[in-house]
C-alpha cells in the first residue's frame, strides 16, 4: 500500500494513501475534527500528501464552533419532525450558542421550544452520523426545491459573507450537503444544503445544549426581506459547562442596565420620544453629573481646552471629512432647509441639506483651523462632551450600550509627528487611570488595523500609523490582540477592552491616529524652521460614549455604586419619629460636606424603610435611636447588614467625605475600615 507524508502537531509523519482523520485520531476520543493547514474540516476528510494536520477536540473553540453547528442540524431537524411545513433559512454558530431561521405559519411559543428540546433529545441519543457529499447546482437546486431560502442560498455560491451568517451554508466554489443517516439502518433520514464541518455523530452533542429563546428575524438581516422566526441556543461540550453559563447568563440578566435603570429610578427610553433616545430621571442624572464633573476636573488637569460645537451641520462638513462617502449609512437623513420659491413653484434660492452630527472631528477641525498656529501651541488637545446622532437599525438598538442619540467624551488632539508617539503614551496612561479611577481595572488592548475596502491616504502613512500605535501599546505592557481589518477609514485604532465583574468584556476607550483628517481639512503649523506642516491628529473617546459608560458600570457594579457615584450615599432612618429632626441635623451637616444625605419621615415601619433602601442599594442607612442622641452619635448599616454603632458625627461626616473622595467601594462594615484605615 502506498504512503504520504504528513506534519502532525508540528512532526513529521507517514501514514497509508486515504488516511482519514478518524482514523489518525481513532485514540484520541475527544477529537471531533482537524485542522488542515489552519482550516478545520469534518474528522473524516481524507488526508493528502503534504497536509498540516492538528487535531481539534470538543472543548477547544474550534470544537465548540463545530459543535454549535452540528447542534443547529439537529434543531433544525427536530423542527421539521414537529412543523414538516417548516422552510429552512440559515443556521450558524455564534459567540457562545447558535441560532436557526424558519419560515413558519404561527410564531413559536415557549411549549413548542420545549417539545423541539424533547425531539432533539431523541436524535442525539439516535447517534445519527453526519455525512458530507459535494453535489453540483442542478443536484442542490433538484433537492431544495420546495426549500426557497435554500434556492437563493445557492444563487450566493463563491459570494463573501458580508455578515448575513450565510457563509455556514455556501460561499466557497463548491456547494455541499450533509446527510443526517441512522447509524443501524444507514438510511439518510434528513439533509441540509452546508458547507460545514460537522461532528462524526450526534451522539458527541450530549447533554450540553439548551433552546433559550425564539424572536422575529428579517431573511439575512435586510428588513425588505420576509421576516421569518429564529431560534437561539447555546451548546457546550458538557453538562457541567453549560450549567456554568446559564448561572452566568441568571447573573448578567440581573446585571441589566435596562431592568436596573427602571428599578432604581435612573433612566427611561419614552415611545413618544423614539428609540434608542433616553431621557435621566433625577437619580440618574446625578451619577451623570459626577461621572462627567470628574471627567472635566481630570482633563483639565491634563492640559485639555474645553471647547462646544452645534448638533447641525451643512452637508459641505462632511463632504470635506469624508463621512458621507464613508458613513452616509450610519447618519439620519438630512434636513432640507432655507429653500425659496416663485408664486409659480420655481426655486427662487436652491436650498441646503443639513446632517445631525455622527462625530465631532470635522467641528474640532475647524476650531484649530480658524486661525494660524504654530509648533509651540502643540500639542493642542481638544476636549467636548459632544453629543452625536447615528442611525442605529432598529434591531440592534440596546438601551444604553446601542443607542441612535449619545454624548461622547470625545478629544482631538493635534501634534506634530515628532510627538505623537510620546503623546500616544501620554493619553493611554491617562485613559488607564481614569478608567481604573471608576472601578475598571483588567484590562487588554485591541489593535485594529486597515481595512483594504474602505480606507483613505496612502499605504505608507498607515504603516506608520499601524507601526506606532503598535509601539506604544507593546510598551504598556497589557496583552494585545489584533482585529484585522477593524480600523475606521482615516486611520487605525487602539482600543482599551475592559472586563467587568462578571468577566465579560467591553470595549471602553478608542485612540485613532489619523494623517488623513488633517489634510483633508487643510489643517497646518509653522514648524521651529519656519516651514509649513500638518499636524496629526490623534482621536480619543475615553468612556466611549457617556450613555454606554453609564450602562456598562451600573451592570459592572449591579447597582451598587460606589458611594461617590451613588445618588443616595447616606439616608436617615429613626428608630422612632422623634428621633428624626436628630437624624435631620446630621444629615444637613453632611450636605454641607459634600454628602448627598436625607432622612425618611416617612409613615412605614422601621424595618420596611430599611429594607426599601437597601433594594436601592443606598451605600449607608444612618440609624440613631435614644443611645446615639445622648452620645451625639449615629450608627452605620451597610449594603450586607453588617453595622458600625455609636459612631461619633464628626468622624462619621468626616469619614464619608473621605471614602467619597477615594472612590473606594463600602458594601460591608469590613470596607468601611478598610477604606479609613
Amino acid at each position: 500500500m502506498s504512503s504520504i507524508q504528513i506534519t502532525v502537531d508540528g512532526v513529521s509523519r507517514q501514514v497509508p494513501a486515504g488516511t482519514t482523520g478518524t482514523e489518525l485520531f481513532a485514540e484520541q476520543h475527544d477529537v471531533v475534527a482537524v485542522k488542515i493547514a489552519g482550516v478545520v474540516r469534518d474528522l473524516a476528510t481524507a488526508l493528502h500528501e503534504g497536509d498540516e494536520v492538528d487535531p481539534v477536540t470538543l472543548s477547544s473553540q474550534d470544537g465548540l464552533n463545530v459543535l454549535r453547528h452540528s447542534t443547529t442540524h439537529v434543531l433544525a431537524q427536530a423542527v421539521q419532525r414537529i412543523r414538516p411545513d417548516a422552510k429552512l433559512g440559515i443556521g450558524p454558530f455564534i459567540e457562545n450558542g447558535f441560532y436557526y431561521d424558519f419560515e413558519v405559519t404561527d410564531p413559536f411559543t415557549p411549549e413548542d421550544l420545549k417539545a423541539i428540546t424533547a425531539e432533539m433529545r431523541k436524535i442525539v441519543k439516535q447517534g445519527q452520523r453526519f455525512v458530507r457529499r459535494t453535489v453540483t447546482e442542478a443536484q442542490a437546486r433538484t433537492e431544495e426545491a420546495d426549500q426557497p431560502y435554500k434556492l437563493q442560498l445557492i444563487d450566493r455560491k463563491g459570494h463573501p459573507d458580508e455578515g448575513t451568517g450565510a457563509s455556514v451554508e455556501v460561499g466557497g466554489t463548491e456547494l455541499t450537503m450533509y446527510d443526517n443517516v441512522d447509524p443501524k439502518t444507514g438510511e439518510t433520514v434528513w439533509t441540509d444544503l452546508c458547507r460545514g464541518p460537522h461532528l462524526p455523530s450526534t451522539k458527541l452533542i450530549g447533554n450540553g445544549f439548551a433552546l433559550q429563546r425564539s424572536a422575529a428575524a428579517y431573511w439575512l438581516g435586510d428588513e425588505r426581506n420576509p421576516q421569518l422566526q429564529r431560534i437561539y441556543g447555546t451548546a457546550w461540550a458538557s453538562k457541567e459547562d453549560l450549567k456554568k453559563h446559564l448561572d452566568f447568563l441568571a447573573e448578567a440578566a440581573k446585571r441589566d442596565h435596562r431592568k436596573l435603570g427602571a428599578e432604581l429610578d435612573l433612566f427611561s427610553f419614552p415611545e413618544e420620544i423614539g428609540s434608542g433616545l433616553v431621557v435621566f430621571h433625577p437619580k440618574g442624572g446625578i451619577i451623570r453629573k459626577a461621572m462627567e464633573d470628574y471627567s472635566r476636573a481630570e482633563h483639565e488637569k491634563a492640559g485639555y481646552q474645553f471647547v462646544y460645537t452645534p448638533h447641525i451641520t451643512k452637508q459641505n462638513l462632511f463632504e470635506v471629512s469624508g463621512h458621507l462617502s464613508w458613513y452616509k449609512d450610519g447618519m439620519f437623513p438630512p434636513l432640507h432647509v432655507d429653500e425659496e420659491h416663485y408664486p409659480d413653484g420655481t426655486i427662487k434660492r436652491q436650498g441646503q441639506d443639513y446632517y445631525l452630527k455622527p462625530m465631532n472631528c470635522p467641528m474640532h477641525s475647524l476650531i484649530y483651523r480658524s486661525q494660524g498656529r504654530s509648533y509651540r501651541d502643540l500639542p493642542m488637545r481638544l476636549f467636548e462632551f459632544g453629543t452625536v446622532y447615528r442611525y442605529e437599525k432598529s434591531g440592534v438598538v440596546q438601551g444604553l450600550t446601542r443607542a441612535r442619540g449619545f454624548t461622547q467624551d470625545d478629544s482631538h488632539i493635534f501634534t506634530t509627528r515628532e510627538q505623537m508617539k510620546e503623546e500616544l503614551t501620554t493619553v493611554l496612561q491617562f485613559v488607564l487611570k481614569l478608567l481604573s479611577d471608576f472601578g475598571l481595572d483588567d484590562f487588554y488592548l485591541e489593535l485594529s488595523t486597515k481595512d483594504p475596502k474602505k480606507y483613505v491616504g496612502s499605504d505608507e502613512i498607515w504603516e506608520e500609523s499601524t507601526r506606532t500605535l503598535q509601539e506604544v501599546a507593546e510598551a504598556s505592557g497589557l496583552e494585545l490582540v489584533p482585529d484585522p481589518e477593524g480600523a475606521a477609514f482615516y486611520g487605525p485604532k487602539i482600543s482599551v477592552q475592559a472586563r467587568d465583574a462578571i468577566g465579560r468584556t467591553w470595549q471602553m476607550s478608542t485612540l485613532q491616529l489619523d494623517f488623513n483628517t488633517p489634510h483633508r481639512f487643510g489643517l497646518e503649523y509653522t514648524a521651529a524652521d519656519g516651514s509649513k506642516q500638518e499636524p496629526v491628529m490623534i482621536h480619543r473617546a475615553l468612556f466611549g460614549s457617556v450613555e454606554r459608560f453609564f450602562g456598562v458600570l451600573l451592570e459592572h457594579y449591579a447597582g451598587a455604586f460606589p458611594l461617590w457615584l451613588a445618588p443616595e450615599q447616606a439616608v436617615g432612618v429613626p428608630v422612632a419619629a422623634e428621633y428624626a429632626p436628630y437624624l435631620a441635623g446630621i444629615a444637613e451637616r453632611m450636605r454641607v460636606a459634600g454628602i448627598r444625605a436625607s432622612v425618611d419621615t416617612g409613615d412605614d415601619r422601621m424595618q420596611k424603610k430599611i429594607r426599601t433602601h437597601a433594594k436601592q442599594h443606598v451605600p449607608v442607612i444612618m440609624i440613631a435611636g435614644e443611645q446615639d442622641v445622648a452620645a451625639d452619635a449615629v450608627s452605620f448599616r451597610f449594603r450586607d447588614g453588617s453595622q458600625r454603632n455609636g459612631i461619633p458625627v464628626t468622624e462619621a461626616t468626616e469619614a464619608l467625605s473621605r471614602i467619597s473622595a477615594s472612590h473606594a467601594q463600602i458594601n460591608t462594615a469590613e470596607d468601611y475600615e478598610a477604606a479609613l484605615a
